[in-house]
């Protein structure tokens, strides 16, 4: 007999698992709820609906087959899943409908006239990408823009330790991948508001119109902010990137507000005034899609990404998670560690299923053995070294969301490391299982590196 579980909601220690029932004490010490979590939580919009069902739930993971999870010691478990996207043709006519009638603004294609150099930078990975990109090269075609005077600019992650996700996309014919590294790649815009430099990628600056296309949703690990959208630091020169981890290493959240200001400067300074503001959907799929100015339409996608922000009434006392991208790395590994915490009881567990396989660096393996994290970053903005200051940290954001709670993970990491880490290692998918079988209570968060969870 299966327990009702709500579904469609919108969007450490050394523990082993999976082997003896004896475990299980270890697991949930005290059994009681950290709070009341059979109060119904309030409904988001209508898009994403509530609905009770006595059916297990399927979690995927990057395997053919899903965890099939079935809490039925629990008093209620939660089903969480970001909104429904749409791709293919129908991804095409969002595209379209939002670059021919946005809501604020001119339509994308009088932003230019005939002999125009114009830059479209493309800022992170992005669901339909290829009919985004497809719709828009059109529109521009349509006004006279020219194929050789149009730059595709492809931003890197600010550093593969932060990137939710580490493939590079592949380039359309003419396409550019920006590289921070290469000096004459970048040029001087101007001086900010107090007289420093600015510099930004030299196609931004040389364009006669700049259209930007950026991801917007939460990141957990920066307690909701993201740079996924952002044109910097996505297009900063390799200096302006460093700097940029050097002041999240030595003050963490504290260091976002200016940065984000800074972007703004840019932005503004470029005269971005033809924006593409991107939400995904679940499954790699695109939600919804707003263009115009670029405050008007980042307040309207972000109104579209509060259904990755369900509201849950309390803490369970286990959390399983998944990955939107299950190969995905240490950055999205943080961001979906962050989100189940935010669900999660501060004495209680979270489970990471996934593909994950990279190993974490110096910094956080030290840390997780034992040495003190201030030290330890300290130590590594001393060195000077890009790679240890980045090490250091996705270390201070991932101990920052943790706290003591205890984490188990289902990957494709060895064993060994994982038991070196003091994570739990689940042996199998059956272990995992039989956890969310003994739960008192559940929340199973899909493509949790996407969510930024709150309570009801």
């Amino acid at each position: 007999m299966h327990v009702p579980v709500r579904e469609g909601i919108p969007a450490g220690k050394s523990l082993t698992v999976g082997f003896s029932a004896a475990a299980d004490p270890l697991l949930f010490a005290d059994r009681r709820l950290g709070e009341n979590l059979s109060t119904s939580p309030r409904v988001g919009p209508p898009a994403s609906s509530t609905s009770c069902t006595v059916k297990p739930i399927l979690l995927d993971y990057g395997y053919a087959d899903p965890l099939v999870l079935e809490p039925s010691a629990a008093d209620i478990a939660f089903d969480v899943r970001g909104p429904a996207g749409a791709g293919g043709d129908a991804a095409t006519a969002l595209v379209a409908a939002a670059i021919d009638s946005p809501r604020s603004g001119p339509p994308l294609v009088a932003h230019v006239v005939p002999g125009d150099r114009v830059a479209l930078a493309l800022c992170g990975r992005l669901p339909a990408e290829d009919e985004i990109v497809a719709a828009i090269c059109g529109r521009l075609a349509s006004a006279g823009v020219l194929a050789g005077d149009l730059t595709i600019l492809h931003a890197p992650p600010l550093t593969p330790l932060l990137a939710a996700d580490t493939t590079a996309p592949s380039l359309r014919a003419g396409a550019i991948r920006f590289d921070p590294a290469q000096e004459s790649g970048s040029a001087y815009l101007g001086p900010d508001a107090e007289g420093n430099p600015l510099h930004v990628a030299r196609s931004l600056v040389d364009a006669d119109v700049v259209v930007t296309v950026g991801l917007h949703g939460w990141d957990a690990g920066l307690g909701g902010a993201t740079f996924d959208g952002e044109l910097w630091p996505a297009f900063a020169p390799a200096a302006d990137r460093a700097d940029v981890l050097r002041k999240l290493a030595r003050s963490g959240r504290k260091a976002l507000a200016p940065l984000r200001e800074r972007s703004r400067e840019i932005g503004w300074q470029l005269g971005t005034m033809a924006n593409l503001c991107v939400v995904p959907g679940r499954s790699g799929t695109l939600h919804a899609i707003e263009f115009g100015l670029a405050r008007s339409a980042a307040r309207e996608a972000r109104r579209h990404a509060e259904l990755w922000r369900p509201r849950l009434p309390g803490s369970a006392r286990l959390t399983i998670a998944s990955l939107a991208l299950p190969e995905a790395g240490l950055g999205a590994l943080v961001r979906a560690v962050a989100a189940a915490a935010r669900t999660t009881h501060p004495e209680g567990t979270i489970c990471l299923a996934s593909r994950f396989a990279a190993t974490p660096g110096p910094v956080f393996q030290r840390w997780r053995q034992g040495v003190a994290l201030v030290p330890l970053v300290r130590e590594a903005l001393a060195s000077g070294d890009p790679t240890l200051i980045a090490d250091a940290v996705v270390t201070r954001f991932f101990a920052q969301a943790l706290g003591d709670r205890r984490l188990v993970l289902l990957s494709d990491l060895d064993q060994g490391i994982v038991e070196d880490l003091e994570f739990g290692h689940a042996t199998n998918p059956e272990a995992v299982e039989r956890l969310a079988h003994r739960a008192d209570s559940l929340v199973v968060l899909h493509e949790a590196d996407r969510m930024f969870p709150r309570r009801a």
